[in-house]
């Protein structure tokens, strides 16, 4: 396949038109030929289709789909495309469980199309170059912070509420993305307690007590009841000093005012353009499961408290 790549976007909602449109529209290899949505209205003048089977039905010519759709909705979109032969780019989380994404993976095997389960936050600028400066170090210690405010990044958002929403682990699985590629040791959880508000199914809050398989701690606190300023933090302590990483993966600092290599990512969303153009070019999958093997496992070791009602 030398021409562009003809992509349709599915689940037209903040994040793609914040960030999809602009990403495919700034990357000769795709072209956009239409959005599907139960909402909205058609991009540009294209082809809109009320679901995936309306466009599968519709005879258009399509390569690939983007979905951005809940997660507790996506592995049955997801088998329509791969069952029409469509390449697919999964938003994250690339599903509302472990097991549909295996079940995915196996799909997309078998019916030879490429399947990207999407991490943007690894692609922020700070990311690869502290993921090289840890693997000459010995970590003794590891902090994340991700706190932020639901009403500001979720506004109206109830699916995150709802059983396979996450919760706040919407966004802590960003800085698990981070911390799974970075890390030089596989780690794991062994203890958690999760803040569940009355009126919801998913957690507000959480703090995950993680070890590694060479016995370091790693803490997590995650809460979307940040009011202020946000924190997105991954905190290292090593033999050699201690690296931070903040504004979700954005701004690394380095012990005595090291300055890291740079990177040739402009931004999460084009780079994760560009690696989906590779992966189709090539007849290969990129589906990484660490993050979301690790929240499952926090659902099943953690204890529930439950809260005060959550109320936007």
């Amino acid at each position: 396949m030398s021409d562009p790549i003809r992509l349709a976007v599915v689940g037209m909602g903040k994040i793609a038109h914040d960030q999809h449109l602009p990403a495919i529209r700034d990357n000769a290899e795709f072209r956009l030929v239409a959005t599907v949505s139960r909402h909205g209205e058609a991009t540009d003048g294209l082809p809109f289709f009320a679901s995936i089977d309306e466009l599968a039905a519709s005879g258009l010519a399509v390569d690939a789909v983007a979905l951005c759709t809940p997660p507790q909705v996506r592995r049955s979109i997801a088998m329509t495309a791969i069952a029409k032969g469509w390449h697919v780019f999964l938003e994250k989380p690339p599903g509302a469980t472990l097991a549909e994404v295996v079940t995915l993976c196996d799909a997309a095997d078998a019916a030879g199309i490429s399947l990207f389960a999407s991490w943007h936050s690894r692609y922020a600028a700070g990311v690869e170059p502290a993921r090289a400066w840890l693997a000459e170090r010995t970590i003794t210690r590891a902090t994340i912070t991700w706190r932020e405010d639901v009403r500001v990044w979720h506004p109206g958002q109830h699916w995150i509420w709802e059983p396979g929403g996450f919760g706040v682990f919407d966004p802590g699985i960003n800085a698990l993305s981070i911390a799974t590629r970075i890390l030089p040791h596989a780690f794991f959880v062994e203890q958690a307690e999760l803040d569940v508000p009355s009126n919801c199914a998913a957690p507000i809050a959480a703090r995950v007590d993680f070890r590694d398989t060479q016995g370091t701690a790693i803490a997590m606190d995650l809460d979307f009841r940040q009011e202020g300023p946000q924190s997105w933090d991954i905190v290292v302590e090593t033999d050699a000093g201690t690296l931070t990483l903040a504004k979700g993966g954005g701004e690394l600092s380095l012990p005595g005012g090291e300055t890291p290599a740079g990177t040739a990512l402009h931004g999460e969303y084009p780079g994760l353009y560009a690696r989906f153009a590779e992966i189709v070019r090539a007849g290969t999958s990129d589906v990484d499961v660490a993050p979301i093997r690790l929240v499952a496992d926090a659902f099943l070791r953690g204890r529930h408290i439950p809260v005060d009602p959550f109320v936007e």
